[in-house]
C-alpha cells in the first residue's frame, strides 16, 4: 500500500460500485438483502443523496477500504447506515475514522441525534459504535427485518 493511513473522500459516480460491493458483501454474508437496501444500494444518489444525505469512503492508497452513510430521519435526528469495511481493512482502523467523520458531517447538518439499527451477532460493529460514544436504545417494532439492537448518541 502506497501510504498507512486512510483518507476520507465523498461520494462521486464512480465510488458507486464500492458503495454497493461492500455493503452487499457483509449483508449477504449474515443476513439476506432486503428491499429497501437493494435500493438504496443500486440508486444512493435517489434514496440518499436526494434527500440530503452524504456518503462518504475511507481510501488508502488508490483502494477504497470502506464507506457509510448518513441520511435525515426526522428532525433533528439523523441516521447512520449502510457501514461496511472490505475484510482485509477490518481492525487497521477504517470504521473509526468513517464513523468519527460521518459524525462531524451530522453535526454540521444540524443533527443533535445520530441513530442506527444493527443487530446483536455483528460484535466487532457494536464494539467500534460503542467506541465512537453510541448507546443502546429502545428499539421500536418492524423497521428493519435483520435489525434487533438500535443504538444512538447526541449530539448536543
Amino acid at each position: 500500500m502506497a501510504q498507512d493511513t486512510f483518507e476520507i473522500i465523498p461520494f462521486s459516480p464512480d465510488l458507486k460500485p464500492y458503495f454497493e460491493s461492500i455493503n452487499k458483501a457483509w449483508v449477504t454474508q449474515y443476513f439476506s438483502l432486503e428491499p429497501f437496501d437493494l435500493a438504496q444500494l443500486e440508486n444512493p444518489e435517489q434514496t440518499i443523496l436526494a434527500k440530503g444525505g452524504e456518503i462518504i469512503f475511507a481510501k488508502i492508497g488508490e483502494q477504497i477500504a470502506g464507506t457509510v452513510a448518513l441520511i435525515p430521519s426526522e428532525p433533528g435526528t439523523w441516521d447512520m447506515i449502510k457501514m461496511g469495511v472490505f475484510p482485509m481493512f477490518q481492525g487497521k482502523g477504517a470504521g473509526q475514522l468513517l464513523g468519527k467523520q460521518i459524525l462531524e458531517i451530522a453535526r454540521k447538518k444540524g443533527a443533535t441525534k445520530v441513530r442506527l439499527y444493527t443487530h446483536t451477532k455483528l460484535e466487532a460493529a457494536i464494539k467500534l459504535y460503542t467506541r465512537l460514544g453510541f448507546v443502546q436504545a429502545e428499539l421500536e417494532c418492524g423497521t428493519y427485518g435483520r435489525c434487533n439492537l438500535k443504538m444512538e448518541i447526541s449530539l448536543k
